[in-house]
């Protein structure tokens, strides 16, 4: 069937070269007014004015009317925790107290409480309450979401989020892209001996997922009291000969030289960087890293460092904007909240943050030849906003302007 979305306010295409987008590219999103876009069999078809379109259309075109609204790509989520048990609304509270994340981690807290949770939680329970983070991404118009496994922590309970995640994307309308991060902490049988953990993730841990095939990706949690340098490189080094990309929470805690081996390594992403230096920017964008910047646990955490997303634009790094959600630093799914952090706290404009948070997240997960934009031959993930201009998203935080969200042409919201 042919389906065609009229009169839209802004149709915003993000229509343009066909890899990341850098520098000035990231403020031009090839909005048309009184937008018009042909979708048939999941695919975009065209897109142009209203008029020129609306003379092409056969009689037995579905009519979608947008008018009065901004119709967007689907938002790309390109780092998130969706598949946990429980929550960590006592911790919360604790930092409202004057506790920092570190110290609640430290006495037992943090990713380790979860990971009790997540252990002691079935697959089918698990199943349910990410289904309920799944419907929470829909409603701020995401249709992508990168998730990440690393809250099991044994071979057994990492092997099951990552099942729990393929099922998600059979049962739900969502893409999720799946990441083993099985080194996010320590766990607790092996605090006194991390470098047998390490032998784990890498020789057990990583075999078993590949030959399944649960993951594309490896990610590990490079940080002062987790994985340092050497260990990380190990275990992204061994993922690499397993045909996984290469993905780096780094320098979000402190600087530990992450950046740097994320560029040594030409990770996919370097994600957090909150802590990263001149010299680490420069690395990145040589190496042809995409950061990935998540000012919403910067927000969550209390804390006031954000990434300096200004000097890695300006160092043509192709920046990408996330929610990093997760049951601890960052309980939100809403990619509006991030745009409006992006542009209030680390001054992205509203261009550069809806670039970030589409087409270069799309790239950043291997996926920017099918999805991020609205462009012939790309699918038709898109979402109808109740707003006349884009800008309204960030500008407007806390509150929905989501009309409708469509993924692959059918509606799904």
């Amino acid at each position: 069937m042919l389906v065609a979305i009229l009169h839209a306010a802004q149709l915003v295409t993000l229509a343009g070269p066909k890899r990341p987008r850098i520098g000035g590219e990231m403020r031009d999103l090839g909005i048309v007014g009184d937008g018009a876009m042909l979708v048939e069999d999941g695919q975009v078809v065209r897109t142009g004015p209203s008029g020129a379109i609306q003379k092409v259309l056969p009689p037995q075109t579905q009519i979608i009317d947008a008018s009065g609204k901004v119709v967007l790509p689907g938002f790309v989520d390109a780092h998130a925790h969706p598949v946990f048990a429980g929550d960590r609304v006592d911790e919360f509270e604790m930092r409202a107290q004057g506790a920092t994340y570190e110290e609640i981690a430290a006495s037992g807290g943090g990713i380790r409480s979860t990971v009790r949770k997540t252990r002691a939680a079935s697959e089918d329970e698990l199943l349910a309450q990410a289904k309920k983070h799944a419907s929470w991404f829909l409603k701020g118009g995401t249709t992508t979401v990168e998730a990440k496994s690393g809250y099991g922590l044994t071979v057994e309970d990492e092997l099951k989020i990552l099942r729990v995640i393929r099922r998600l994307n059979a049962e739900t309308p969502l893409e999720f892209v799946p990441t083993f991060l099985g080194a996010h902490a320590i766990p607790d049988e092996f605090r006194g001996a991390p470098e047998q953990y390490v032998a784990l993730v890498i020789h057990k841990m990583l075999p078993q997922v590949a030959d399944e095939q649960l993951a594309e990706n490896c990610d590990v949690f490079c940080e002062r009291g987790y994985f340092d340098i050497s260990d990380s490189e190990r275990i992204l080094r061994a993922a690499q000969e397993h045909g996984l990309r290469l993905r780096m929470h780094v320098d979000q805690l402190t600087n530990s030289g992450g950046a740097f081996l994320a560029a040594r390594l030409h990770a996919a992403t370097a994600d957090h960087l909150e802590q990263i230096h001149a010299a680490e920017i420069a690395a990145l964008a040589e190496a042809g890293v995409q950061p990935v910047l998540l000012p919403g646990s910067v927000y969550a955490l209390g804390k006031t460092r954000y990434p300096p997303a200004r000097e890695m634009i300006e160092a043509g790094l192709a920046v990408v904007i996330a929610t990093d959600f997760n049951p601890g630093s960052s309980p939100t799914p809403s990619m509006p909240m991030v745009l409006s952090l992006a542009t209030t706290q680390m001054k992205m404009t509203p261009a550069e943050s809806v670039t970030a948070a589409t087409i270069n997240a799309a790239y950043s997960l291997n996926r920017g030849d099918r999805i991020g934009s609205l462009e012939t031959g790309k699918l038709a993930n898109f979402a109808l906003h109740d707003c006349v201009d884009y800008r309204e998203l960030a500008y407007y935080f806390g509150v929905s302007h989501l009309h409708s969200v469509y993924v692959r042409g059918e509606q799904v919201l």
